[in-house]
């Protein structure tokens, strides 16, 4: 019977566990049993004595358990013993067949595999510009995006609070082909640093002036003098104009895309907020999870969201 056990429990836990539950069963069956008949015997007119219960002026008569009732319960405890002979449910005890849910799990994952890999090897064979246009195997990559992206970018793909719209021509780190499989295979980390340092003086004079280059409402002469300070500090990743840098990950600011604008929040307090505490995004890698092939169908489908009405 070694193949039977495992070694999850230890050996008192183990046995605990087969004597409660067996000993459960055993008790529960007992007490029905003991019940099954009565020594009540009815009077002459048919009459039974009650127990004494009344509850609602409805009183309970002293009568055995239907026939019925009991023999459904012994099928019960039938079945419940030959459940627990041949699947896992006393302590360590494995049950003759073997099953586990990591088991089944891995022959459906298996099948799937063998059913669905060659599509997917089919499909990985097609530029994406040219896939991005198949519309079947758009509806297959949409069903890959809702399961393993959605949760962060939205089920219509919008983006959210630190998630990026994946709808628009705004694209952090590039969107053409190459570079959206890039950020699938490899995942991103962005940093953006805190600039605390600066003070709240020049924390708000550069606030004015990253307004100004998206043509928001400013204060003139606080964008003014910040633009010296921001050339010292940000212009090296934003680039001068403030236009973004695709190689860093670093934002367009002149486009009027905040992507940690909260609800109901200022696009000038997103932006001194940013100043003072920094941000870190993490885009995971996705290949370990999905695998290459469904990768490439992803890709395929995030590109085709910008050119969709």
């Amino acid at each position: 019977m070694s193949n039977f056990w495992d070694d999850s429990l230890s050996g008192f836990w183990s046995a605990w566990i087969i004597v409660l539950t067996l000993g459960s069963i055993a008790f529960a069956f007992w007490i029905l049993y003991a019940n099954r008949k009565t020594d009540k015997v009815p009077d002459a007119d048919g009459n039974v004595e009650t127990t004494g219960h009344a509850a609602d002026e409805i009183e309970e008569y002293d009568n055995p358990l239907p026939r019925w009732w009991f023999q459904l319960y012994v099928a019960t405890v039938i079945f419940s013993l030959g459940y627990l002979l041949l699947y896992p449910g006393l302590g360590n005890f494995t049950g003759l067949l073997g099953w586990t849910q990591e088991g089944q799990w891995e022959q459906e994952v298996a099948r799937a595999e063998e059913r669905f890999t060659p599509i997917f090897a089919q499909y990985q064979e097609i530029p994406i510009p040219e896939l991005a246009q198949d519309a079947e195997a758009m509806q297959v990559a949409e069903r890959i995006y809702l399961n393993n992206c959605a949760v962060c970018h939205g089920a219509n793909a919008r983006g959210g609070y630190g998630f990026p719209n994946l709808t628009n021509d705004d694209w952090l780190y590039g969107g053409e082909p190459e570079q959206i499989m890039t950020s699938l295979i490899r995942g991103r980390n962005g940093l953006m640093p805190s600039f605390q340092s600066l003070g709240e003086g020049n924390i708000e004079r550069v606030t004015q002036h990253v307004l100004s280059l998206s043509g928001l409402e400013h204060d003139a002469e606080q964008a003014e003098q910040g633009a010296a300070v921001y050339a010292s500090v940000c212009a090296a990743c934003h680039g001068q104009e403030g236009t973004g840098n695709t190689a860093l990950g670093a934002p367009n600011l002149t486009n009027d895309i905040w992507l940690y604008q909260a609800p109901g929040q200022s696009v000038a307090d997103s932006v001194r907020q940013t100043l003072r505490n920094g941000r870190n995004g993490h885009m995971p890698a996705q290949e370990a999870y999905i695998g290459e092939e469904r990768v490439h169908l992803v890709a395929a489908y995030v590109y085709s969201l910008r050119f969709r009405d």
